[in-house]
């Protein structure tokens, strides 16, 4: 049977999702739901979608849908997951999902005792470019792992009201990019987070702008993440060990990573020439969950969101928010 995803919120990335799904095989996106009946109308004349509506409860409860994929700004991503699992409908949320972990940790008891599949969708952990660097750190061929870095950042429009600062709209660098890294950096070295220190400097709308996150992994590695809404830096993952260095460029949308030898010289250079649209690869895993009956996928587990939510909201009360 037609596998059929629902989505929340008309925008860009929606779109992004709708033409992950039309690359596969048993799966569409049966119907769309906006705020506005216009916009939803034009999304899904855009991308060849059967309908659309302006409420998304009465949506989920009309089209029944195997699976809804929420796209709005972060701000509703806990209501609107909340409301999906009210519905009985299976989740795929954008990031952040949440922004407290008291918060994610009780969203999702609900949801595992109502039997409800849910998952972040965090895209970046299934590119291949990132696989092939949590491969190579698996299998040794940097040695001990001794240091992981993480930045990125660019400098969007400065206009206050858009999704980027705007607090209404859930604005700021945490929601936006820093969370890329709170689940790339324990993912891709195989450890939780034991501890972390959170610097921030605020935007003029009191969101955070750019922030320093100084986090001890398992086993006492130190691991750094940088990210800003201030300023195009150069966006890199770098994973050191005592014999040798991973080196991932862009690792929220890793295309490429690179190994060096303990001299520095290069090993192994791999390059993604095949993915097109990196959310196939999510798009697949929350088929296959929901398939097998599963509340949660092994992939982006719900102890990930839950940790990463942890020091989201450690980065907001720095700014009193």
């Amino acid at each position: 049977m037609q596998f059929r995803f629902a989505i929340i919120g008309a925008g860009n990335i929606a779109a992004k999702f709708a033409d992950a799904v039309s690359r596969l095989d048993g799966c569409e996106v049966a119907a769309v739901a906006s705020k506005s009946q216009a916009r939803a109308e034009a999304f899904a004349a855009s991308n060849g979608i059967a309908a659309a509506y302006d409420s998304y409860e009465r949506m989920l409860k009309t089209e029944r849908p195997d699976c809804a994929y929420i796209a709005t700004t972060s701000d509703s991503h806990p209501a609107l997951s909340e409301l999906c699992v009210q519905c009985r409908v299976p989740v795929l949320c954008e990031k952040a999902m949440f922004s407290d972990e008291r918060q994610a940790g009780a969203f999702f008891t609900l949801a595992e005792r109502e039997g409800v599949f849910t998952m972040e969708a965090l895209w970046s952990r299934f590119l291949p470019a990132n696989l092939k660097a949590r491969e190579w750190i698996r299998s040794g061929r940097i040695g001990a792992l001794v240091s992981a870095d993480f930045e990125i950042g660019f400098n969007p429009p400065r206009d206050w009201g858009n999704r980027y600062f705007n607090p209404a709209l859930g604005g700021g660098a945490a929601n936006d990019l820093t969370v890329y890294a709170l689940h790339l950096l324990p993912w891709v070295t195989d450890r939780g987070i034991e501890a972390g220190r959170v610097g921030v400097v605020a935007a003029p709308t009191g969101v955070d702008e750019t922030e320093a996150v100084l986090l001890t992994l398992s086993g006492g590695l130190p691991a750094t993440a940088r990210t800003t809404l201030a300023s195009r830096v150069e966006e890199r993952m770098v994973i050191c060990g005592r014999e040798g260095r991973i080196v991932v460029s862009k690792p929220h949308m890793a295309q490429s990573a690179v190994l060096y030898d303990g001299e520095g010289g290069l090993a192994e250079r791999f390059e993604d020439a095949q993915t097109q649209n990196g959310f196939v690869y999510e798009v697949d895993e929350a088929m296959r969950c929901i398939r097998m009956g599963r509340t949660e996928s092994e992939a982006v587990p719900h102890s990930a969101t839950v940790q990463a939510a942890k020091y989201i909201r450690q980065i907001h009360e720095a700014l009193g928010r």
